[in-house]
């Protein structure tokens, strides 16, 4: 068997958000969002998934929304790439979603608004330093830290920090996660996930031997599409990071110049070879730098 990833447009809805996968978004959310609680017995799941209509040009991220049986509505979002400004769009997000329950007649009231719960699934890692996997934010009091309502709710799932093997799975968390993160590499459905029979369900349908024809082609393209991106933002980075290098030595062989004059060649080809860390470094030893001599010892100990 070969599998498909979950981490693409049209595997995502076509798992999570179809007509067919309500046990299976139950499972997942009462997983994460209810911390292995069996909490939510039935849902609707919003536009569901349509073979043929997935949005190509949407591939940074991809989302599926339902309305759970206590009323809460839920939107699970995919986020492939760590993209500018991504905190932000995910608050605006939450809170349009928020006001848009009411509609033009004001009549209706504020009573009629319910809780929504935004939760991204992150290919990459949002809160460096923070071990913790899966994080929930809500209103808080600043000092007591009770809950101000608990109408909005962001939750995120940093992939990159899960680190268990197939043989360490515990709970439904552990096994939901593994799946989203290792799908492609299974060749058979492990009896650890199999136990779980929507896991079960959900890997049946990222079995590339039950799509047709059109469905491989467009999950091609799609990931094709994620590759370029890909590319594009470690080329603008890579140039960004170039360029703030290359401002960095300026600057160094600048402070140098007005310190001791003109300055070897060997010496400034060494400076302009330093890593960027160690530019960092000698900008800010580089007062403690008597002479010329001083700075070509330090240049021969990096």
């Amino acid at each position: 068997m070969k599998f498909i990833s979950p981490k693409t447009d049209f595997a995502f809805k076509k798992i999570f958000g179809s007509i067919h996968s309500q046990n299976i978004l139950i499972s997942f959310l009462n997983a994460i969002v209810y911390n292995n609680q069996n909490i939510i017995q039935s849902l609707k799941i919003i536009n569901p998934y349509n073979p043929g209509v997935t949005n190509t040009a949407k591939t940074i991220y991809f989302d599926v929304k339902a309305v759970l049986d206590n009323g809460s509505t839920v939107v699970i979002e995919m986020q492939i790439l760590n993209v500018e400004d991504l905190e932000k769009r995910v608050i605006y997000n939450l809170a349009k979603a928020y006001g848009n329950q009411l509609d033009r007649n004001v009549w209706q009231g504020y009573m009629m608004l319910q809780p929504f719960i935004a939760l991204t699934i992150a290919d990459f890692v949002l809160f460096k330093g923070l071990d913790k996997m899966i994080t929930k934010f809500r209103f808080k009091e600043e000092t007591e830290l009770f809950n101000y309502q608990d109408e909005l709710t962001l939750m995120f799932v940093e992939l990159p920090k899960f680190t268990k093997e197939l043989s360490a799975l515990e709970t439904l968390s552990d096994k939901w996660i593994y799946f989203l993160k290792s799908a492609p590499n299974l060749e058979v459905i492990p009896e650890s996930l199999e136990s779980v029979s929507e896991i079960e369900a959900a890997l049946k349908i990222a079995n590339r031997a039950n799509l047709s024809n059109a469905e491989l082609e467009e999950l091609e393209q799609e990931e094709k599409s994620i590759r370029d991106k890909k590319g594009q933002i470690s080329f603008a980075i890579n140039q960004g990071i170039e360029i703030g290098r290359e401002q960095v030595v300026k600057q160094i062989l600048r402070q140098i110049r007005r310190l001791f004059g003109e300055i070897p060649p060997e010496v400034q080809t060494q400076i302009e070879e330093l890593s960027l860390e160690k530019l960092d470094i000698l900008g800010e030893e580089i007062f403690d730098l008597a002479t010329i001599a001083d700075l070509e010892n330090w240049l021969t100990n990096q």
